[in-house]
């Protein structure tokens, strides 16, 4: 990992840590702000720890991707959670036949790249 890449990468966790103690929930309770608040961090660690010895940097500039729009969709939908996506059963058309393996390849594909690790961890 280059110093740069360690540099934004040691930043983005900062800037989980800030946003996770200045986090209010929508709803205005505290014990939904104290979940949320401890969910961002608990997600926040498992994430960094999984990842802490990646050296390809394709895959680190990808979490990084993922992290910014994580944050960027928290703060915009102030929902912690990543936000789901809702594909019917045999929603994508391949290009040759409905078979259950072009679908599940087509459903992996579109995953957005804010989900990438969420099913992996979850």
């Amino acid at each position: 990992m280059t110093t740069a890449t360690r540099q934004e990468v040691l930043g983005l966790y900062r800037s989980i840590f800030r946003l996770a103690r200045k986090w209010q929930a929508a709803s205005g309770q505290m014990e939904d702000t104290i979940k949320e608040k401890q969910y961002i961090l608990n997600e926040a660690r498992t994430l960094f720890q999984k990842n802490k010895n990646l050296m390809d940097p394709d895959l680190i500039k990808q979490c990084i991707d993922e992290c910014t729009a994580r944050i960027e969709i928290g703060l915009h939908y102030q929902i912690p959670y990543p936000r789901p996506i809702h594909l019917p059963p045999m929603g994508l058309t391949p290009l040759r036949g409905r078979r259950l393996q072009t679908q599940e390849k087509l459903r992996k594909l579109s995953k957005p790249v804010y989900l990438q690790s969420h099913d992996e961890i979850s």
